[in-house]
């Protein structure tokens, strides 16, 4: 997977991928999260993106990621609320 929006490499941890099942969150709804998601800085590489995807009742669905020599998807979450941020 690549990110043209990071223009890096995208790296899902084993954590990510066992949430994404958990959440039935599929492979291209991770890369439209990643790349028209909306982002916020916790510093200059980790980050949260997040999307409401209109077809899920559990918005908004967020990934926290950092922007290394790829993009390394830590964890994928739903029902996120930008207030949860630390």
């Amino acid at each position: 997977m690549y990110s043209n929006r990071f223009k890096r490499n995208v790296h899902v941890t084993r954590h990510a991928w066992e949430r994404m099942q958990q959440r039935e969150i599929d492979e291209a709804q991770l890369c439209e999260l990643l790349e028209t998601g909306e982002t916020r800085y916790k510093d200059q590489t980790r980050l949260w993106i997040a999307k409401a995807f209109a077809q899920r009742s559990d918005n908004l669905v967020c990934a926290a990621v950092v922007l290394e020599n790829q993009l390394i998807v830590k964890t994928v979450m739903h029902h996120f609320e930008w207030e949860e941020m630390s």
